[in-house]
């Protein structure tokens, strides 16, 4: 059995994710950190497709609970790994930065860095001792240009760009590799409340992205076809930014 978690995988891109690792054979752990009711549906997308996963409830800003949630499900599956590690949640509260509360910059960081490092970290060790692996973590455009009223969210996805390719040298001896997508506006969550006819026109593909052309994206790197291409960042945004 193959395993792969991705986080934040109740919805938008992460669901999307988790139903394209599925269907290229992985066992799925589904990670999220409060909404029971959307990772549930997930799941039943992915049996609906004829797969199989489960879910795994932890906040991944939270260093014990992590810890805990992980070593536990290593515990039940002693002959098993995690060979694929998708590094997914994240979070944006956005505002300029001579108005933003210390939390919402603190939240932000705490969820994409922190995080990155809590879940990464102990999923990383067996990786090393099977001699493979694949991180695919996202980021942003946002993390690559910047944009105004989102100095936390292009701090954080900028710091795990950096975090992905330093790790990415680090373990490429032992047939792993780390990358990083950059998606520009895709239809999600994430962008309620944006005016999508004005953005569009900025974007020369004239549309935002879907969470499955990003999923298709990051089934690529997940899959041994990807095996030379690691500590890049692959940019997933209609032209916006190049």
């Amino acid at each position: 059995m193959k395993y792969a978690l991705v986080t934040g995988g109740s919805r938008g891109i992460g669901r999307a994710v988790c139903i394209k690792l599925a269907q290229m054979g992985y066992q799925v752990i589904i990670n999220y950190a409060s909404n029971t009711e959307e990772a549930e549906k997930t799941l039943e997308m992915i049996k609906s497709a004829g797969q199989n996963g489960e879910t795994l409830q932890f906040d991944i800003s939270n260093g014990k609970q992590t810890r805990e949630a992980i070593d536990t499900w290593m515990q039940a599956h002693p002959d098993d790994y995690i060979e694929i590690l998708v590094n997914n949640a994240g979070i944006r509260h956005d505002n300029i930065l001579a108005l933003m509360p210390e939390e919402d910059w603190d939240s932000v960081l705490s969820i994409t860095l922190k995080g990155f490092y809590n879940v990464t970290q102990p999923i990383l060790q067996p990786m090393i001792r099977h001699k493979y692996g694949r991180i695919i973590n996202m980021a942003s455009v946002s993390g690559l240009k910047g944009l105004p009223g989102q100095c936390n969210y292009s701090a954080a996805k900028g710091g795990i760009i950096a975090a992905s390719k330093a790790l990415a040298q680090e373990v490429a001896r032992k047939n792993i590799t780390v990358n990083a997508v950059a998606p520009g506006f895709i239809k999600t969550d994430m962008v309620k409340g944006l005016d999508e006819d004005s953005l569009k026109k900025t974007i020369p593909a004239n549309r935002f992205g879907t969470p499955e052309e990003v999923a298709e994206l990051v089934g690529f790197l997940a899959s041994p076809a990807a095996g030379y291409i690691t500590g890049e960042v692959i940019s997933i945004n209609g032209g916006l930014y190049t």
